[in-house]
Protein backbone atom coordinates (compact mmCIF):
# COMPACT_ATOMS: atom_id res chain seq x y z
CA UNK A 1 0.00 0.00 0.00
CA UNK A 2 1.19 3.65 -0.84
CA UNK A 3 -0.23 6.88 -0.44
CA UNK A 4 0.92 10.72 -1.97
CA UNK A 5 0.65 13.09 0.81
CA UNK A 6 1.31 16.85 1.17
CA UNK A 7 3.32 17.28 3.72
CA UNK A 8 4.89 21.16 4.25
CA UNK A 9 3.27 21.95 1.03
CA UNK A 10 4.87 19.90 -1.32
CA UNK A 11 3.67 15.70 -2.60
CA UNK A 12 5.49 12.93 -0.83
CA UNK A 13 5.46 8.82 -2.14
CA UNK A 14 4.60 7.32 0.78
CA UNK A 15 4.68 3.60 2.08
CA UNK A 16 4.54 2.02 5.11
CA UNK A 17 7.31 0.89 7.56
CA UNK A 18 9.57 3.60 4.86
CA UNK A 19 11.28 6.69 6.17
CA UNK A 20 11.12 9.88 4.01
CA UNK A 21 12.80 12.98 4.56
CA UNK A 22 10.53 15.99 4.45
CA UNK A 23 11.03 20.05 5.21
CA UNK A 24 11.82 20.74 8.77
CA UNK A 25 8.33 19.90 10.82
CA UNK A 26 7.41 21.63 14.01
CA UNK A 27 7.63 18.68 15.96
CA UNK A 28 10.29 16.92 18.54
CA UNK A 29 12.24 14.15 17.95
CA UNK A 30 10.14 11.01 18.92
CA UNK A 31 6.84 12.49 18.45
CA UNK A 32 3.58 10.96 16.36
CA UNK A 33 2.16 12.92 13.50
CA UNK A 34 -1.20 12.10 11.27
CA UNK A 35 -1.14 13.47 7.83
CA UNK A 36 -4.56 14.15 7.21
CA UNK A 37 -3.52 15.88 3.34
CA UNK A 38 -3.39 12.66 1.55
CA UNK A 39 -4.23 13.27 -2.29
CA UNK A 40 -3.78 9.90 -3.22
CA UNK A 41 -4.07 6.10 -2.16
CA UNK A 42 -3.56 2.66 -3.93
CA UNK A 43 -4.38 -0.33 -1.76
CA UNK A 44 -2.65 -3.67 -2.01
CA UNK A 45 -5.64 -5.56 -4.16
CA UNK A 46 -5.03 -2.41 -6.74
CA UNK A 47 -7.41 -0.16 -5.93
CA UNK A 48 -6.46 3.58 -6.03
CA UNK A 49 -8.55 6.30 -4.68
CA UNK A 50 -8.18 9.77 -5.92
CA UNK A 51 -8.91 13.18 -3.98
CA UNK A 52 -10.82 16.42 -5.32
CA UNK A 53 -8.09 17.46 -3.87
CA UNK A 54 -7.78 15.00 -0.75
CA UNK A 55 -9.08 11.68 0.18
CA UNK A 56 -12.03 12.05 2.78
CA UNK A 57 -11.64 10.06 5.79
CA UNK A 58 -7.64 9.01 4.79
CA UNK A 59 -5.27 9.25 7.65
CA UNK A 60 -1.49 8.96 7.36
CA UNK A 61 0.52 8.28 11.56
CA UNK A 62 3.90 8.61 11.30
CA UNK A 63 6.67 9.46 13.96
CA UNK A 64 9.46 12.08 13.86
CA UNK A 65 12.79 9.93 14.04
CA UNK A 66 14.82 12.99 14.32
CA UNK A 67 15.52 16.53 12.82
CA UNK A 68 18.79 17.23 10.73
CA UNK A 69 20.43 19.67 8.87
CA UNK A 70 21.65 18.78 5.25
CA UNK A 71 25.26 18.97 3.80
CA UNK A 72 25.97 22.85 3.06
CA UNK A 73 25.74 24.36 -0.25
CA UNK A 74 27.80 26.96 -1.43
CA UNK A 75 27.09 29.64 -3.53
CA UNK A 76 29.28 32.00 -5.37
CA UNK A 77 28.41 34.98 -7.01
CA UNK A 78 31.05 36.26 -9.17
CA UNK A 79 30.63 39.20 -11.37
CA UNK A 80 33.71 39.30 -14.31
CA UNK A 81 36.43 42.55 -14.51
CA UNK A 82 34.36 43.92 -11.60
CA UNK A 83 35.67 43.12 -8.59
CA UNK A 84 32.35 41.69 -7.21
CA UNK A 85 32.54 38.73 -5.52
CA UNK A 86 30.23 36.81 -2.72
CA UNK A 87 30.35 33.59 -1.48
CA UNK A 88 27.20 32.09 0.85
CA UNK A 89 26.50 29.16 2.39
CA UNK A 90 22.97 27.30 2.83
CA UNK A 91 21.84 24.12 4.99
CA UNK A 92 18.46 23.35 4.74
CA UNK A 93 16.95 21.88 7.48
CA UNK A 94 14.99 18.79 7.55
CA UNK A 95 12.65 16.07 9.29
CA UNK A 96 12.74 12.03 9.21
CA UNK A 97 9.21 10.66 9.01
CA UNK A 98 9.07 6.90 9.75
CA UNK A 99 5.41 6.10 8.41
CA UNK A 100 3.40 3.62 10.28
CA UNK A 101 0.32 3.67 8.75
CA UNK A 102 -2.07 4.53 6.25
CA UNK A 103 -5.58 4.17 6.73
CA UNK A 104 -8.34 4.87 4.24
Amino acid sequence: MYAVAEIAGKQYVIEEGKTVAVDRLDAEDGASIDIDKVCLVRSDDGQVKVGKPYVSGAVVKATVERNFRARKILVFFFRQKKDSRKKRGHRQEHSLLKIEKIMV
